[in-house]
């Protein structure tokens, strides 16, 4: 992903775990690379600037703005720039791809050209320094490949690209200076040594400031080979500024197929490694653990009812006593006439449940494709397309999941059931969405999404989603409900007062760390995707950790479900949702500890669009881990109760 394109969505242990250096070299068939003539026309391409910040520097804004923002001032093409053809999902990501005046000829040097001149007022030359002392940097594309900026590693000594490159530099003594003149070095492979089949491999720019005391010719010189003063614009005048650069081919090894290498970095690979090792051994330890002790635990209660049940048979004096002795060791089949009861609001947990069982798909398939390679970085804007078409064309499981629990919980309002799956969950998330998309809008930022692309996707919801959600509910209404084990009383059971750690809220807080605990070292890599503009590709990793969490719901889920109806407790159902579903709270409580430690974020808009996209994201892990939780439940809750003999 670069998660973002931008940050996420983690097969065999040991073949998945190298799945990141399969996914990073594998291409698809529609992928076919671009070769060139010496002297031909390699095109450079533009996209939005965005903030970034050196390792262990903190972060000073989350807005992204369009290149050619008037503000800025950078020379345009002749004619105007024209916008390059985007998927939906790089829209959404904040992609705005457009052409420049930049004049790239393969394997053809070129020293000191001109672009154009310009000049920075007053207020423009503010506007820009405090974008420099914010961070932002330009992003560029050759032949697909992000230009960017060589970085070594301190732990590690390896090299690495880092896409994208400074607008200006900051001192310490809060000096600003703008970057004018750029060198970009393009590294070339000659397909199978023949010198007419030049393909491109990788992207340099080392970008810097001069200050040209004289007019630059617009053919190729030498001139700003020159040692020049840094450039500082004016913010109590006029600056005039000339834009030029330099091109550099180099030959290189590197194949094409492999030239995505150099910008997959880890910072110390080793770490990972170990805190993901440590996290899969205590979970699968703790699970382990758990289903030892659970199996043990009703292997034990369902011989002994079923032995009383033998001897009620035999000996019908006898067992009054053998009876009260179970039920002080056990209560857990004492609500067997309750433990089916139907919750409370049965829709709006059924409509939780469908969209759960959607989003829980989703987050599998789009993990399996990302480790098939669909997902690679070179395939720009492809992890927002495949969540969108995946979430959209599995409208249709989340409708007849719905349903069929609705039915099973013996719901009757059918019709609001079959309105509300496809629109109450998305609707909340569409409607957030927008009002974010408002602040970018008032910022002025490339990143908002445009009216004419929201249009697009609520066709896409109303014409797509809602008819297949709405076929997957009628098909879910019209099959036989789901038949619980065991009769339901008619009149409830007093339920007795519980331990302090099984009432809701310490409950929650116990269940839902776990989860959290399986995922946590990944969604450091994930958030610095999203925020810091970096390339996620490790799916192998994610896999894994996918994994762990879906064990790791179910079995703490279980486990405290056992506790419950063990203390004769038999609303189970939405206790098994909102425990699992409470690791959401872990992850919105971490956004805020790296927005607090890895970000210094100067506006409201910044902060309001930060924790507004992290409750997003953490109201649908809610959603997706309740669900978890409460099918793994359901299924536990049904096999004990179905292996006793109820009189």
């Amino acid at each position: 992903m670069q998660l973002k394109n931008h940050a996420p969505s983690g097969v065999l242990l040991a073949s998945l775990l190298v799945a990141p250096q399969i996914a990073s070299a594998f291409y698809l068939p529609g992928v076919a690379p671009t070769t060139y003539k010496p002297g031909e026309l390699v095109p450079l391409y533009v996209n939005s600037i965005r903030p970034v910040a050196a390792p262990d520097a903190l972060l000073h804004s989350v807005v992204s703005y369009d290149y050619y923002q008037p503000h800025f001032q950078f020379c345009q093409p002749e004619g105007g720039p024209k916008s390059v053809g985007e998927s939906l999902g790089s829209i959404l990501f904040g992609d705005r791809i457009k052409t420049s005046p930049f004049e790239l000829k393969m394997k053809q040097n070129e020293t000191c050209k001109m672009l154009c001149p310009t000049t920075y007022k007053q207020g423009v030359a503010f506007y820009v320094n405090d974008k420099i002392r914010q961070g932002m940097s330009l992003n560029w594309l050759v032949d697909g490949l992000p230009a960017g900026q060589r970085i070594k590693d301190e732990l590690t000594g390896t090299e690495f690209y880092n896409p994208g490159f400074l607008m200006g530099q900051v001192d310490a003594e809060d000096h600003v200076t703008f970057n004018n003149h750029y060198d970009i070095l393009i590294e070339y492979h000659e397909v199978s040594g023949n010198p007419d089949q030049l393909r491109v491999v990788g992207v340099l720019v080392q970008p810097e400031s001069k200050k040209y005391t004289k007019d630059i010719p617009k053919e190729s010189t030498d001139v700003c080979l020159s040692n020049f003063e840094p450039l500082e614009l004016k913010e109590d005048g006029e600056t005039k500024v000339q834009f030029t650069y330099s091109v550099y081919w180099i030959p290189s090894q590197t194949a094409w197929a492999t030239r995505w290498d150099k910008y997959l970095h880890v910072f110390d690979p080793k770490i990972h490694w170990f805190s993901l090792i440590n996290s899969a051994v205590i979970v699968v330890f703790l699970t382990l653990t758990v289903v030892s002790v659970l199996v043990r635990a009703l292997r034990k209660d369902i011989a002994r009812y079923n032995r009383l049940d033998q001897i009620n048979l035999d000996d019908l004096s006898g067992t009054s006593a053998l009876e009260d002795g179970v039920q002080e060791d056990s209560g857990w089949k004492l609500v067997h006439g309750d433990v089916f009861r139907t919750p409370s609001y049965p829709m709006l947990l059924s409509v939780f449940l469908g969209n759960g069982a959607q989003l829980f798909v989703m987050t599998g398939f789009t993990i399996a494709f990302a480790l098939l390679g669909f997902l690679s970085p070179s395939n720009r804007g492809s992890l927002g397309t495949i969540i969108l078409f995946l979430y959209t064309i599995l409208g249709f499981v989340g409708g007849y999941t719905s349903a069929r629990i609705y039915k099973s919980m013996g719901g009757e309002k059918w019709k609001m059931n079959i309105i509300l799956t496809p629109v109450l969950v998305p609707g909340i998330v569409f409607g957030t969405f927008f009002l974010l998309n408002l602040f970018l809008w008032a910022k002025e930022s490339s990143g908002a999404v445009p009216f004419t692309t929201m249009l697009v996707i609520i066709l896409i919801w109303f014409i797509i989603s809602v008819p297949l959600s709405v076929t997957g509910s009628w098909l879910g209404f019209r099959a036989v409900p789901i038949e619980p084990p065991v009769r339901t009383n008619q009149i409830p059971r007093q339920i007795p007062p519980v331990t302090t750690y099984l009432k809701p809220i310490p409950s929650m807080l116990l269940v839902g760390i776990l989860p959290f605990g399986a995922i946590f070292v990944e969604l450091y890599f994930i958030m610095s995707s999203i925020w810091f503009s970096k390339i996620y590709y490790m799916f192998g990793f994610l896999f894994l950790c996918y994994g762990l969490m879906i064990l790791t719901c179910a079995t703490v889920t279980i486990l405290m479900v056992y506790f419950l109806l063990c203390a004769e407790n038999y609303n189970w159902q939405w206790r098994a949702f909102l425990a699992a579903g409470a690791s959401a709270g872990y992850i919105f409580l971490n956004a805020l500890i790296y927005w607090a430690s890895k970000l210094s974020l100067s506006g409201l808009a910044g902060s309001v669009l930060y924790i507004g996209y992290s409750a997003l994201i953490s109201f649908l892990f809610f959603i997706l881990t309740g669900s978890i939780g409460f099918f793994s439940s359901w299924w536990f809750v049904r096999k004990i109760y179905s292996s006793i003999k109820i009189d």
